[in-house]
């Protein structure tokens, strides 16, 4: 499972992140999973509870993705997010690399998350592998 957590780079995207290459299963039941552990600098671990998390895509498009947080024995602590309508607009295929990036909450706004969802594919270009993002 490639997962990432960290801190946010530049200014323009100030703000946590987490990235996940999607695999086979995931595209068909469009649904991404998150190790707790990668998304706690975002999230409060709540299990069983349902919640949305508003996302903007690279075309500045509203999206509300369903979350669910998961208690496992075996697996550990994980979060789901549900995406049906985005997955299957965007053409979403396995191996496309997801990555959420928090948008900072400003002054005067309601305190809900908010996150830049960008999405990229890897394609061979002269015989190189180039990683693009879909601007779908």
């Amino acid at each position: 499972m490639e997962n990432q957590g960290q801190a946010g780079g530049n200014q323009e995207q100030a703000g946590n992140r987490f990235t996940r290459r999607l695999t086979q299963g995931e595209v068909h039941y469009q649904m991404i999973l998150f190790p707790f552990v990668a998304v706690a600098a975002c999230f409060e671990f709540q299990p069983n509870v349902l919640s949305f998390m508003d996302v903007k895509d690279s075309l500045e498009k509203e999206w509300s993705f369903l979350v669910r947080f998961h208690a496992h024995a075996e697996f550990g602590n994980y979060m789901s997010v549900s995406w049906p309508q985005f997955s299957m607009e965007k053409q979403l295929k396995a191996n496309d690399e997801v990555t959420f990036i928090e948008i900072p909450h400003r002054e005067g706004e309601e305190p809900t998350k908010k996150f830049k969802v960008q999405i990229k594919r890897k394609i061979r270009l002269f015989g190189q592998d180039i990683w693009g993002e879909l601007n779908v």
